[in-house]
């Protein structure tokens, strides 16, 4: 990753302060990332946000990262539960991330911390949790500069048409394979435009769109930034994307495993930097471009990704996108440019990083970059030694693989004790509960699948 480029300024407080009070700032969204990546809490009116908001923040229902994918509250959550009465959490306005929204008309948002009333972090809170993590590899001396590569597939149906339809017989934006094709593009070019000015305009650095392999499916690009920042962009991108394809008639998903064809991929590009930006990872003399830093940070990812796979692959759909042959990994090995594997090198010098190609479009951005974080100060705090890179196809490999379902990776994480020390227990047992939640709700559901083939049949 070559020097970075700085994001457009931030919309200062004084600055909204005065569009509030000229009117062209009506309405101020506030919110946080919940467990499953979505954005939640609350619209503001403007003066209201000024006046009070502003100086302490604002209140949630502490349910909100004690739920499933439903909203229904769910047992198994020592933070909240109806023993506990699902009191309120605080959530605290980061105004470095405040921005104006502009595909919705006189609005601005800005990202909060989730603290409890008393002013401590709610630490299984997902920004709180990469918080921790980014801190642990500053004591180190040392920062983390991410990008993200997210993919989606736009279909021609609305989300309420879409849900009617009980999501068959959706008609795809593309209708074959636009992998790199630039007339694919060109025919969502429409949306495609919409979403890439917009997020620039809400200060994002924008880089590329470009077709991918599964019929609609697309990739739009940002350049790297730190990696909180580039968290929160992440999450609000996948939210303003859905929401500008909402306006214009479209619907798009970002769900790991829409159908049998490609999954959608969420590539996180990382590397290390000196606490001055200066390269830690990266020496030319070595023949892969590798430091004895660069090579410990891979060699951790190594060591743990099984384990910290439960926050690249959240849910039961994400474990499907593991097919050999897909370009989704099913082997935990590193290579040069080498997509085969779950962590491919690209890079030289300034622009060295290491993508870690098992998070799927589901997945929650904090989480996942806090999971590399931590693997990666492991692996530099113990001179942790790299293995041979690999060469070749690593689907054919005897590699040790990325886990194959959820329940594996559940149990990965909550056995794990290198999780324990690097997240704390609360962390472990809160997301461990998650995991055991999707699983029960899932096993409880008659799929179609099951229809198919047990109704005539047995």
């Amino acid at each position: 990753m070559g020097s970075a480029r700085a994001a457009k300024p931030s919309m200062t407080l004084n600055e909204l302060k005065g569009e509030v009070a000229n009117g062209g700032i009506d309405t101020v969204v506030v919110v946080m990332t919940d467990m499953q990546g979505r954005l939640v809490g609350k619209r503001i009116h403007g003066s209201f946000f000024i006046d009070e908001i502003a100086h302490h923040g604002t209140e949630g229902c502490n349910y909100l990262l004690a739920v499933d994918v439903d909203m229904n509250p769910v047992a198994g959550y020592a933070m909240s539960s109806w023993d506990k009465g699902y009191s309120d959490f605080a959530l605290v306005p980061d105004f470095s991330t405040l921005r104006r929204l502009p595909w919705q008309p006189g609005a601005a948002m800005v990202t909060a911390d989730v603290r409890w009333l008393d002013g401590s972090d709610v630490v299984a809170s997902p920004r709180q949790i990469l918080k921790r993590q980014i801190k642990a590899l500053a004591d180190a001396g040392m920062t983390a500069m991410v990008g993200n590569e997210l993919e989606f597939i736009v279909f021609n149906d609305t989300y309420e048409q879409a849900w009617q339809k009980r999501y068959k017989g959706l008609t795809p934006a593309n209708l074959y394979n636009v992998d790199y094709q630039i007339l694919g593009g060109s025919r969502l070019e429409p949306l495609l435009r919409a979403i890439r000015l917009h997020m620039s305009g809400a200060g994002m650095n924008v880089e590329s769109v470009k077709g991918e392999c599964n019929y609609g499916q697309h990739e739009i690009a940002f350049r790297y930034d730190d990696a909180l920042t580039t968290c929160d962009n992440t999450s609000i991108y996948k939210n303003g994307a859905k929401e500008i394809a909402a306006q214009m008639g479209y619907s798009l998903t970002f769900m790991a495993k829409f159908n049998e064809r490609e999954g959608n991929s969420s590539h996180i590009h990382l590397s290390f930097r000196g606490a001055k930006d200066e390269l830690v990872m990266a020496d030319e003399k070595d023949p892969h471009g590798l430091s004895e830093v660069g090579k410990s940070f891979i060699a951790g990812q190594l060591a743990h990704a099984r384990e910290l796979t439960l926050l690249f692959a959240p849910n039961i759909n994400s474990y499907k996108r593991y097919v050999p042959g897909s370009f989704a990994p099913t082997a935990i090995r590193w290579g040069r440019d080498n997509r085969t594997c779950a962590f491919r090198l690209v890079g030289h010098g300034m622009s060295l990083r290491l993508e870690n190609r098992i998070p799927g479009g589901d997945v929650n951005p904090y989480l996942a970059v806090a999971a590399v974080i931590a693997a990666g100060l492991d692996g530099v705090d113990k001179k942790l030694k790299l293995e041979p890179i690999f060469e070749g196809n690593a689907y054919l490999s005897d590699s040790p693989r990325v886990p194959a379902t959820m329940l594996e990776a559940r149990n990965l994480w909550a056995e794990s004790s290198f999780v324990r020390g690097a997240f704390g227990k609360e962390v472990q047992e809160h997301y461990t509960n998650f995991a055991d939640v999707e699983m029960a709700a899932y096993n409880k559901s008659v799929t179609d699948w099951e229809l198919f083939r047990n109704f005539e049949r047995f």
